[in-house]
């Protein structure tokens, strides 16, 4: 499906949770030119909905932002990894975030998240982790 240097041309559908209009729609525009479907979750409980309501493997990544009203993305991707679900153990979570201390990125670490991207996020750079992760992932499943 992907490649370990970037994103195949085939569709790889991800969520993508944000709570910025206009974020949703340049990330969602990214996305897309790559041929990356995106389901937008308006926060983070919507996005743990997204995924504990969907099949099995149907997503490959999740995006999601730090900071959002409901629940933020460190509880939403804490409630995914805990989920008794094979895909929730090794599905990659980016954590999206304007704040850079070193301290965020420690707690996006422990709430479960591969790594922390931060804001205004630049393209290739997603792109290229997203193919990185995914490579990732599915390799780690093909290992059982």
């Amino acid at each position: 499906m992907v490649r370990k240097n970037g994103v195949s041309p085939q569709i790889v559908p991800l969520t993508c949770s944000e709570d910025v209009q206009i974020n949703v729609e340049i990330i969602t525009d990214m996305l897309e030119m790559e041929n990356i479907k995106v389901d937008h979750a308006e926060n983070g409980k919507v996005a743990v909905e997204l995924f504990e309501n969907s099949t099995s493997s149907i997503y490959s990544a999740i995006l999601v932002d730090v900071r959002m009203p409901q629940m933020d993305g460190l509880e939403a991707a804490k409630t995914i990894c805990s989920m008794d679900r094979e895909d929730a153990k090794r599905i990659p979570i980016i954590a999206l975030t304007d704040a850079t201390f070193g301290e965020d990125v420690q707690l996006s670490m422990q709430a479960g998240m591969d790594t922390h991207l931060n804001k205004p996020v630049e393209a290739e750079n997603l792109i290229r982790l997203l193919g990185e992760l995914i490579y990732e992932s599915e390799e780690k499943l093909t290992a059982f």
